[in-house]
Order: C-alpha cells, then structure tokens, then sequence
C-alpha cells in the first residue's frame, strides 16, 4: 500500500500529516471522544501535526452570549493542539463577534465554518445547508469570520453539494471561500436533501478541485475503513480527507489511517476484548467530562456503534443501551467473549445517520430572492439560550 499524497495538508500556520480530519458531530465530538481519537492516532512526524479533530458544531450567537450549555461544549484539553472549533449561523456580525470573541480569549487555534448541517432547526433559520444558496450572504459571512479570525487562526468552511440536485451550489461556494481567505474547503459530497441516503458522490468532489486549485480540498464521504481515504484522494485529487460516520464506534480508525498513509499494511480488526477496553476507556472519560450523573447516559448511543458486527447478542446490546453508572456497565461488558472476532466486512457496516432523502426546510420565502444577502429574521436570539 502506498500513500497518492507525497506532502503535508498546509491549512493556515499548520502542516498536517496524515491529512485527515475528524468531522464535528453534534452530540459525538465532544472532548472525550476527540482525546480518544487522538490517543489511537500516529504520531507526529516532524513538525506536523498528526491530524485534526474537531468539536462539535455551535452556535455564533451561543458564543456572544456566554450561553453556559455552550461555554461546556467548548472545552479543549490542555494538550490539544490545534484547538479546533465549528461554529454555525446565517448573520455574518454574529459571525464575526463570536469568532472575534474565541480568538481574542485564545481558547482556539482554527475555526471552522459549517455551511452543510441539513437538520431541520438549522436549515429553518437560514443556517447550515441554507447559506450557500444566498451568494451574497455566504459572502459576507467568511469574509466577516477571516477578518475577525486574523492572519493566525485559519478559517475552513465544510459544506455539501448543495440542498437537491436542482439546486447545486458546491462550486459557488468554494470559489467564493477561496476569494475571501478561507484556509481549506471540506466537501460532503452529498446534498442535504439526500441527507445520509445513497452514496457520496466523489466525482463531485474531483470537480470542485479543478475549479479551485488555489485552495485545498477536503473530501467527505463514505471513508469506512483506511484505505476508502486513499481510494477517495486518489480518485478526485484532493488534498486531504475529512472522516464522520466511519469512525462511530471505531476511535482506532485514525491509526488505520496513520498507517495507510505511511505505506504500511492494515492490521488485523480488533477483538471484541480491545473494543471492550476502548468502551470503557470512552465511558470513563465522558463519566469525568460530563455533568454529574450524565457520563454514562451520553454513553449509550455509542455502544451499539461499538459492537456494530461483533457477535453480541440483542439482549446484551439492549441492557448496555440502557446502562446508567460505570459499575453496571462494567459488569455488562464483563460478559462479553472477550475473545470473539467480528463478521466479515464489518468495518464496511454502516453507523450513525443512514435516513433520507429528506424534505429541507428553509425560511419562508428564502428561495424568492437568492441576491439578497440579508440576514434571515429568525428566532436565534431565542434560540442561543439554549446552547448548542
């Protein structure tokens, strides 16, 4: 096995080598998990950085508030580095203020700009997958967050092809991130109407770099085991691959890819022994993170990701999802065969969203006049209460 990429992913002040990036996911990406994917990962090779793992999405106006939800979901390690964080909004000054505010408290090193969530909250707001539609709008908006970000902190924007295939805006919107000074572009080639459905469309993600050479290109899409990367950069030449959904349940992934892109063969799949260390590792870290009492139960979805393709029977699957303190669910996970192998193909399994198409909702009227780059008059003030 040999790497198609013979340098470093360059985004901003940072090489980063392997080029790989751990998507923000609501609700997943939170510090314990992104401690874990670092603990799997390779290690630095020279000054580079070995990958960046970024948090979960949050909200501009949540920043300027101070909401408190937020203000615990923006928790960094004290040695994680780069600190990586994504943020979301249709308002280019809440934009600019909330960036502003990160940077100038020093609590980041690279932010990101999410222009591809299609979740229904985000997308009836103007948010999201909903940006890219208005040229004038997304416009303002990187703009806005390079100037408040300054020459140090590097700004990316990730989004998808676009919200149906009638309405493709991938390559307005990447020559328009390239324009303004984003760092790097990050492509689920998807739209959001597809939502999780069907397979990415990779072919999109070659097209959008032709047409913007100048800047790297991140592909996302359907990465399920080391050497989907390889294929996907091979493929569409790309500069570097950003890794969600495969990595659920699979933290080990990152050295995988570590691996794969230094030219070394894959390794064996885990034992069901190594995940039941790694769960409890997880459980552990989010038991210390959490608010009192919440570790374990903010665990729960993760185990059926775990022991996607394990021999585990439904009963035991079924009282792990249910588990509530560290001492049940380590008695739950003393039972397992420590011993046992999974299925064939099991790193191919697909976890997390699988759902769509899906009807996207968007401001009404939003689609009247895509020249107009007015903020859309929503409810986000409201909304920033409550965090996230």
């Amino acid at each position: 096995m040999v790497s198609p990429v013979a340098s470093p992913l360059s985004i901003g002040p940072f090489s980063v080598w392997p080029p790989v990036v751990l998507a923000p996911m609501a609700g997943v990406t939170n510090g314990p998990f992104r401690q874990l994917c670092r603990a799997y990962g390779p290690s630095p090779v020279g000054d580079a950085v070995p990958g960046l793992y970024v948090n979960e999405m949050v909200m501009a106006l949540a920043l300027v508030h101070r909401n408190a939800k937020t203000e615990r979901m923006i928790r960094f390690a004290p040695d994680e580095q780069p600190r990586s964080l994504q943020i979301y909004g249709s308002d280019p000054v809440a934009i600019g203020a909330a960036i502003a505010r990160v940077v100038g408290e020093g609590l980041v090193d690279h932010v990101d700009l999410n222009f591809g969530c299609p979740a229904r909250k985000v997308t009836r707001r103007g948010g999201g997958a909903a940006v890219p539609l208005k040229r004038g709008l997304l416009r303002n908006i990187v703009r806005a967050a390079v100037r408040a970000a300054g020459p140090r902190v590097p700004v990316t924007i990730k989004f998808r092809k676009g919200i149906s295939d009638d309405l493709l805006t991938h390559l307005d919107t990447g020559r328009i991130a390239a324009d303004e000074g984003a760092a790097a572009i990050a492509l689920h080639a998807r739209t959001a109407e597809q939502h999780y459905a069907g397979t990415a469309d990779w072919n999109a993600i070659g097209e959008l770099k032709a047409t913007v050479p100048g800047i790297p290109v991140l592909g996302n899409g359907d990465i399920w085991e080391a050497a989907d990367a390889l294929a996907m950069m091979a493929a569409t030449g790309c500069d570097g691959v950003v890794v969600g959904r495969g990595c659920l349940g699979r933290p080990w992934l990152f050295g995988d890819l570590g691996d794969a892109f230094a030219g070394k063969p894959a390794g064996p799949p885990p034992r069901l022994g190594e995940v039941v260390t790694a769960m409890r590792r997880h459980a552990a870290l989010l038991d210390a993170w959490a608010e009192p009492g919440r570790g374990i139960v903010e665990f729960r979805k993760h185990t059926s990701w775990y022991l996607t393709g394990y021999p585990v029977g439904g009963e035991a699957r079924r009282r792990l999802a249910l588990a509530s303190t560290r001492p049940e669910l380590d008695d739950l996970l003393d039972g397992l065969d420590a011993t046992a192998e999974p299925v064939p193909g099991a790193g191919r399994l697909k976890r997390g969203h699988t759902n769509g198409p899906i009807r996207v909702t968007l401001p009404d009227g939003y689609l009247d006049d895509l020249d107009d780059d007015t903020p859309p008059q929503d409810d986000s003030d409201a909304a920033a209460l409550s965090g996230g």
